[in-house]
């Protein structure tokens, strides 16, 4: 990966040089829109998402401006049956039930140590058997413990463990996140939600956030949606945006391993969402095929762009300099 350099008329890259276009913007005339998108970045900054995602709507569709918000092509609207998604190579067995095999054998490992340091600690302090038991049961009682969440963090110390080992001692982990995290972003974008921020980890986001109970994930720019939700009535148009969303991050591993690991959570809180507007099963079903086909579309078309956001995500650039990537790579003709 190389060193992205940023000029006030030239964005740089070991293979590519592009001139900073002009446009008009709310900033002024006479501005690049790298000037606009690190304006962006610092209203995200400051909380003003209303403020962010005026200026990205402000050069939506204009020339030298953001030409791919919210301009991803979809596939129309309609009940797809599974022997229709087969024909698109997409086996929804396999996308729709993640199972995060890492994570979970680091859990039974850990659980295994607990049993051994019991031993070890037999042999170094002189327990007796009784209370290598006690020693060893307690681990593992700390450990549930923290899975209560009227007792402790919901949890949130557990996920914390497995994450910060499943980071530092798979790379396989930790790319699968890193592209989960990407196919999420880049979803959102091309389909008109504005990326707040992201983190690839939960240390990174109790750094950030303060709080044991938020994972690593991507945020996104959504008083819109909060405000259609509070309503109680949810426009089809909305509800297609976060539908996709949400499965983005499945999709991408589905797209790259033929399985997926992470992302029950992002499945669950759409099947709760869909249960929340009353939709019956046969209806959840049908917005659950389409979300699917449409995303799985819209990824595999956008490829080069996925991973070279990934890229630009795994060394932590700013959501401005993420777009102005995502911009970078989709040609005129893919949009």
């Amino acid at each position: 990966m190389g060193t992205v350099v940023y000029h006030a008329a030239v964005w740089s890259h070991p293979n590519l040089i592009v001139p900073a276009l002009r446009i008009v913007s709310s900033l002024g005339t006479n501005v690049s829109r790298w000037q606009v998108l690190e304006q962006v970045d610092r209203e995200l900054a400051k909380g003003d998402d209303r403020t962010a995602l005026s200026l990205v709507k402000d050069l939506q569709g204009k020339p030298g401006g953001l030409r791919c918000f919210g301009a991803a092509r979809q596939v129309p609207q309609r009940l797809y049956t599974l022997d229709e998604l087969k024909l698109n190579g997409i086996e929804t067995a396999s996308l729709l039930s993640p199972m995060d095999a890492t994570l979970g054998s680091i859990e039974r490992n850990l659980q295994l140590a607990a049993v051994l340091g019991g031993l070890s600690a037999w042999n170094v302090f002189g327990f007796n058997p009784q209370q290598v038991l006690f020693f060893s049961l307690g681990l593992l009682f700390l450990w549930t413990l923290d899975l209560i969440p009227q007792v402790s963090f919901n949890g949130g110390v557990g996920s914390l463990v497995l994450d910060t080992i499943g980071h530092t001692f798979s790379q396989k982990y930790h790319n699968r996140v890193i592209q989960h995290e990407a196919g999420h972003f880049l979803i959102a974008y091309l389909l008109g939600i504005l990326p707040r921020g992201y983190t690839l980890t939960s240390l990174e986001a109790l750094q950030k956030e303060g709080s044991l109970n938020i994972q690593a994930g991507t945020a996104f720019v959504d008083f819109e949606f909060v405000e259609e939700v509070n309503s109680g009535k949810v426009s089809a148009t909305m509800l297609n945006r976060f539908s996709c969303i949400a499965l983005a991050g499945v999709v991408t591993e589905y797209l790259l391993y033929g399985y997926a690991e992470g992302g029950l959570a992002d499945i669950n809180k759409l099947d709760l969402l869909l249960k929340s507007l009353g939709f019956t099963q046969k209806k959840a079903d049908s917005q659950v095929r389409w979300s699917v086909l449409n995303t799985v579309l819209i990824l595999r078309r956008h490829e080069r762009a996925r991973e070279k956001l990934a890229e630009a995500m795994s060394t932590g650039k700013s959501v401005g300099a993420c777009i102005g990537v995502i911009e970078e790579n989709i040609d005129d003709t893919d949009v």
